[in-house]
């Protein structure tokens, strides 16, 4: 399996890898725009019913690459911004299979799924809190959907950890499963959805996203814009900080 974003289609279900393991599957600017491109490629493809989006290495996505952002000065571009791998659904339902810590950006990936199989060992969280990153992901719009805005608040301001019993009791996972087992559970699920009607089932999906807000890509754009002054301010400094090791581990 080659490093950066890998996709193998089998029986009408694409799957979706994020294998950077030596950097907790956190993605750098070349493996964003891979993601962006593989997503493109599924949308196109007819024979695609379902996606199940995944990490490798135990870890589901640790976010930005904060090292390269700290050695290069690497900007990023919002995630859910225009153009952005993150801006828009996926034509196709997507599952995540979360095992590990899905945090930062990673909770952004997970929550551009419409739904997620977490498995015990789950860690979700808005760790870049103290690094001073906006999540310019699509969080800040979309977690109060999934869970409601006080829990959303809560996430965000305070940047804990949720773990997997948490989350499923909050609505932020859909299915728990055993340790190691949330990519089987998120296939056996793949095939069950793989198995109705695409269009019908398509529409229905598309008028659920829409229910809350018809117009996203408003809020979306106005978040990204919310975090300029951030990541020019303090996101360059938290990501010195996280290379040179202070914060990590929670510290």
């Amino acid at each position: 399996m080659k490093t950066g974003i890998n996709l193998k289609i089998k029986n009408n279900i694409a799957f979706l890898t994020i294998n950077r393991p030596k950097h907790r599957n956190a993605l750098d600017l070349k493996s964003t725009d891979e993601f962006l491109e593989t997503v493109r490629m599924i949308d196109a493809d007819d024979k695609v019913h379902v996606v199940i989006l995944t990490g490798s290495g135990g870890v589901f996505c640790a976010g930005a690459d904060l090292s390269e952002m700290a050695e290069k000065g690497a900007i990023y571009r919002a995630w859910a911004g225009a153009d952005g791998p993150l801006a828009e659904p996926c034509s196709k339902p997507v599952i995540a299979a979360v095992e590990g810590h899905a945090v930062a950006g990673g909770l952004g990936v997970a929550l551009w799924a419409d739904m997620r199989v977490a498995s015990e060992t789950a860690i979700f969280g808005v760790f870049c809190r103290r690094f001073g990153v906006p999540m310019s992901d699509g969080t800040p719009t979309r977690l109060p959907k999934v869970i409601g805005r006080s829990r959303a608040l809560d996430m965000l301001l305070t940047g804990r950890p949720v773990r997997a019993e948490e989350a499923l009791h909050i609505g932020l996972a859909d299915r728990l499963a055993p340790e190691g087992q949330a990519l089987e559970m998120a296939t056996n699920l793949a095939k069950e959805i793989s198995t109705f009607p695409p269009l019908a089932m398509r529409a229905d999906r598309a008028a659920a996203w829409s229910a809350f807000d018809s117009d996203e890509a408003t809020r979306l754009i106005n978040e990204d814009e919310g975090a300029l002054l951030a990541k020019k301010l303090e996101a360059a400094q938290g990501a010195k900080r996280f290379e040179s090791g202070i914060g990590r581990g929670g510290n």
